[in-house]
């Protein structure tokens, strides 16, 4: 077992060893995991929102300090993303309601200008996929398309869930990065 220290492997992450990343992800995963399960009590909400806290940890690794434990940093960030998710659920919720009770007296439903739009919404965003390293698009189409869970695209692929996890992180800064560049 590596016995080399959160803050050594801090250090060679803001140094950009993506094998550092990998450690503190490996290392600190199942208490995270776990923590969000009890909470959620949802599997995919639970993984979903762990991958989004080593997400954010990792943006924000220059702004740690190193007076708290970094686990205890992770299950913050964690607890603020849940927190998230919660409200933007209730937000939901109250718009549902609201259109529920707006939809008698207004017709929403998409014209044809608005069905192209959306299609081509779509299209554009499956022509972006496509610039992404192959693993990168195969990563994204199995979770978002096809709707596989970390696990199952584990077996799939004969990988380790932690590979998968990390790998689905980068396609998605990666397809970030190509949305953001668009003119």
């Amino acid at each position: 077992m590596n016995t080399e220290s959160n803050t050594s492997l801090i250090d060679r992450a803001l140094n950009g060893d993506q094998s550092a990343f990998n450690s503190l992800l490996n290392r600190h995963w199942q208490e995270v995991y776990f923590f969000l399960l009890k909470r959620t009590a949802n599997e995919l909400d639970a993984e979903d929102i762990a991958i989004q806290t080593f997400s954010r940890a990792f943006e924000k690794l220059t702004s740690y300090d190193a007076t708290f434990q970094f686990n205890t940093w992770l299950i913050s960030i964690s607890k603020n993303l849940h927190i998230d998710l919660i409200r933007a659920r209730n937000r939901s919720r109250t718009e549902e309601r609201f259109n529920a009770d707006t939809e008698l007296v207004l017709d929403d439903s998409p014209n044809h200008e608005d069905q192209l739009i959306h299609e081509q919404s779509q299209y554009e965003l499956i022509e972006h996929i496509q610039k992404l390293h192959p693993r990168y698009r195969q990563l994204i189409e199995l979770f978002y398309f096809e709707s596989n869970s970390i696990r199952e695209i584990s077996a799939q692929l004969d990988e380790s869930e932690n590979n998968i996890k990390v790998s689905l992180l980068r396609a998605r800064r990666s397809l970030a990065e190509i949305l953001r560049n668009i003119p």
